[in-house]
């Protein structure tokens, strides 16, 4: 087993305590801490972890599914990768795209099952979305625009008009680190043009970029009880973390139920996410979401579409088996020196507050070789405050405009080999790892003013870390 020493003198130290209870006037000796390498560490996910660093590291089948499900794996991996087209078509099991969408593939926002990038210049949005609503109903579940609903929609079929096209222009803010090392954060401000169905008014807007999907059915599989047990909605214990589960509609079991997907957890599970996402950002219903995608006001019922449902049910199932079958990479360099630094560097400044490192799962989805799996996501799925630099200020259930998901680590150090680029957040407007924790407000105020005292060394080691996930 690895092991790494590292001494740390009185100024961390210091920092550390005054950030409890102030600093002693007398220094104190240097202290040495043992960090060791965890005997299975590089299994992120478990059994249905991947080892392979190329540009298709994102998109294997867990490789202890069972033989026998690679067929379905397959076929949903097919209809999440080609294009839909609008109806009718010859190609009825691909038809019914529209009128108004996003994407014209699942694809088309999660390349290689990977991060989005939010709008350069004057490109078409795609997969940075903008949820809008008015207000909120008794359940909490956001009121969609009476004319444009709950998403903007860039694109559309030919005899349609798209709603509009979203434009985002930034300025810099800068700041100094501790040791007078400068940094600069850019400000997103975002703006529609060209509404083609009237006004919006007064709405709320949350920019969204689509993440990665490595290992969506593991995260499914973790009990709501191990959740939980990580939440203290009023801090009961002082630390300044206040994580909180949001409850939201599960249309299945026309409840409420715990949410733990989407950025600000509004999903209950993979199978209503993948219909949600079909649905908003691509025109498809499914038997979960018959509803279209357009309002009544913007007169498009007597377009064709594909069908109710438009995508068949047991399509439907493929997919979301492949949604949830996706393995999870193997961690890189977990036994290095610098990346051990950086993972107790991680832990002492707090951010495992929020982004828990490890849950043991259980089988709430019936894939059984996702349950009793150690895996390391480094996420709690709960809700945290993240201060006003990053709110959108539009609620959703139980999240506020200040909260977000704390969203799962794994994979995060490949996204510039699988995706081309280093874009952070819910927007994207974090242009590398550094960037992404010096947003960081609210709960982790404490843990990103941590970052920004530390040494060039120390952050180095930190980002190694997270580049090691």
């Amino acid at each position: 087993m690895k092991r790494a020493y590292f001494s740390i003198g009185f100024g961390l130290l210091c920092f550390a305590a005054a950030l409890m209870h102030g600093c002693k006037e007398q220094p104190i000796e240097p202290v040495q801490f043992l960090f060791e390498a965890e005997a299975g560490e590089e299994l992120s996910g478990g059994m249905a972890t991947v080892f392979d660093v190329s540009q298709n590291a994102l998109g294997h089948l867990a490789p202890n599914i069972s033989g026998d499900r690679e067929t379905d794996f397959a076929v949903g991996n097919s209809f999440f990768n080609q294009n839909w087209v609008a109806a009718p078509a010859s190609t009825t099991a691909r038809d019914g795209l529209g009128p108004l969408f996003n994407a014209r593939s699942c694809a088309g926002c999660h390349f290689k099952d990977g991060r989005a990038k939010p709008i350069e210049g004057d490109a078409v949005q795609q997969a940075l979305l903008f949820r809008i609503s008015t207000s909120n109903a008794a359940n909490g579940e956001p009121n969609p625009h009476a004319v444009y609903g709950g998403q903007i929609q860039s694109q559309s079929v030919s005899e349609a008009m798209r709603e509009a096209e979203a434009k985002v222009s930034y300025t810099e803010s800068t700041g100094k680190f501790a040791d007078g090392e400068s940094y600069s954060l850019r400000v997103p401000a975002y703006r529609f043009e060209n509404l083609q169905y009237g006004a919006l008014g007064t709405v709320d807007v949350s920019p969204r970029t689509a993440p990665q999907l490595s290992g969506m059915g593991l995260l499914e599989n973790i009990s709501d009880a191990d959740l939980l047990a990580n939440a203290d909605e009023f801090d009961r214990n002082g630390d300044g973390v206040s994580g909180k589960a949001n409850y939201v509609w599960d249309k299945k079991s026309q409840r409420l139920a715990l949410g733990r997907f989407g950025w600000k957890a509004g999903q209950p599970d993979a199978e209503q996410q993948t219909a949600d996402a079909l649905g908003g950002d691509m025109g498809i219903s499914s038997s979960l979401a018959l509803m279209q995608n357009h309002t009544p006001a913007q007169n498009l019922n007597d377009l064709p579409n594909g069908g109710s449902p438009e995508i068949a049910d047991d399509v439907f199932a493929q997919v979301v088996f492949y949604v949830r079958t996706l393995a999870v990479p193997a961690r890189r360099n977990w036994k290095n020196e610098i990346v051990l630094k950086g993972k107790m560097l991680f832990a002492q400044s707090g951010c495992t507050g929020c982004h828990t490192p490890s849950f043991k799962t259980a089988n709430r989805n019936g894939i059984a070789e996702l349950s009793n799996q150690t895996i390391r996501p480094y996420t709690d799925l709960l809700l945290h405050d993240m201060g006003d630099g990053l709110a959108d200020n539009r609620a959703d259930f139980l999240a506020s405009g200040h909260e977000w998901r704390t969203p799962p680590l794994w994979g995060i150090g490949l996204i510039k080999t699988v995706n081309g680029h280093t874009l952070f957040l819910h927007d994207g407007r974090a242009r590398n790892l550094q960037e992404a924790i010096l947003w960081h407000g609210g709960e982790a105020e404490k843990s990103k003013e941590a970052f920004r005292q530390q040494s060039k060394t120390d952050r180095d080691a930190i980002i190694a870390f997270l580049e090691s996930l």
